[in-house]
């Protein structure tokens, strides 16, 4: 089915200081979600005149120093990777080409990049334009949607854009939604069946298993019953798989453990995990199964997945920043005192949207403390007496 004629869609975007989560939600069931950080924004879609500094040939490609002035924490100058099959063939050290970043970085890595853009560029080396942010994209996806916004100075932002589709509410996450996006963060995922799934995202992979728990206590039937059990357990729980891949924004190599059926039964489920995946917009392919039976399943990386975003200095900030948000709104006009590990101030501070944010809303400078003695996330919101 096209995303755009889901009926009953509605993107709701929740603001905080620094950030915007955002949900596409149809009869209480999540199908999107996404973060927003418009002071670090991702990069994706970002379009540079960049420099080609080395044609790698082993690696098919080529390495071009892309200007900061993109990135609106940095005006340092970075790198990206153009392979040959983007536009690198041909290319010689020193020319200057148009690029747009199509994937993130990852690891320490550059964005990767294409030479494949719409619009002609001329002149010097320079960044020419942002992307489209995640906001706009799910509203792209689902052009039906209502757009619900608890911002107002956000929703002005997208008003030319969306019109009549924007309403601004006090609250664009109810408690369901909350919960849901909280889920997103655990390990362990429980299903009303009683089977579980485990997400654990790794350097290499992503490892997901399936348990049945108490989908299939007390279950009898000889060897012929159970096996047809695991396979109508596994074949109902693999829709479930490929939502949290899609929700968790998972990415690269995913392997999956399915419950207790042996190794050579377990093709019996391509079909489901083929159609399953077939519903997300990136494409995730099934490769099948490895000797040992775990579903290999291949899906592009754009934008960073989920667990990226919810770790490090600036995302233990923005959560900080977010409760303090919600206290001033609590209680107008009361001190507050972020403390805070010396790395979590850096990065707010290096943000060029998120302290600005919270003095908006609450009308006063905030107070920020480094900490040393505090862990490398660390933080702590403290009345301010006197």
């Amino acid at each position: 089915m096209d995303p755009a004629t889901v009926p009953g869609v509605t993107i709701h975007a929740a603001w905080s200081p620094g950030e915007v989560r955002i949900a596409a939600m149809a009869a209480g069931v999540m199908l999107d979600y996404a973060l927003w950080r418009p002071g670090a924004p991702d990069g994706v879609g970002d379009v540079y005149r960049g420099r080609v500094t080395a044609i790698v040939a082993s690696m098919a490609g080529a390495f071009v120093a892309l200007p900061g002035g993109g990135r609106a924490s940095t005006t340092e100058t970075f790198e990206g990777f153009l392979p040959d099959s983007e536009g690198a063939k041909g290319l010689t050290e020193g020319a200057i080409v148009t690029v747009k970043v199509t994937r993130s970085a990852l690891g320490g890595k550059g964005p990767r990049l294409s030479a494949r853009v719409a619009s002609a560029e001329e002149g010097p080396a320079g960044f020419r334009r942002h992307g489209v942010d995640p906001l706009r994209e799910l509203a792209a996806r689902y052009r039906n949607a209502r757009i619900v916004v608890d911002d107002p100075a956000l929703a002005a932002s997208f008003r030319a854009d969306f019109g009549d589709r924007i309403t601004v509410v006090q609250q664009a996450f109810d408690d369901l939604m909350e919960a849901l996006a909280d889920s997103l963060a655990a390990s362990e995922v429980t299903l009303a069946s009683g089977a579980r799934l485990s997400v654990h995202p790794t350097p290499a992979l992503v490892a997901i298993d399936i348990d049945g728990g108490g989908a299939l206590t007390g279950a009898s039937g000889g060897d012929s019953g159970a096996a047809r059990r695991h396979l109508e357990l596994n074949t109902a729980v693999v829709p479930e798989v490929a939502r949290q891949i899609r929700l968790r924004n998972l990415s690269g190599a995913i392997l999956v453990d399915v419950a207790g059926m042996k190794a050579k039964q377990r093709n019996l489920l391509a079909p489901a995990l083929t159609a399953a995946l077939s519903r997300d917009p990136l494409h995730p392919r099934f490769l099948g199964f490895t000797a040992l039976g775990l579903a290999e399943i291949a899906r592009p990386r754009v934008r960073p997945p989920l667990h990226e975003a919810l770790s490090g200095p600036l995302a233990s900030g923005l959560v900080a920043l977010r409760g303090l948000a919600r206290a001033s709104r609590a209680e107008p006009g009361r001190r507050l005192m972020l403390r805070a590990a010396p790395a979590v101030v850096a990065a707010l501070r290096a943000d060029p949207m998120a302290l600005p944010d919270l003095a908006r809303i609450t009308g006063q400078g905030l107070n920020l403390r480094s900490d040393p003695s505090l862990p490398g996330d660390g933080w702590c919101i403290e009345a301010v007496h006197g």
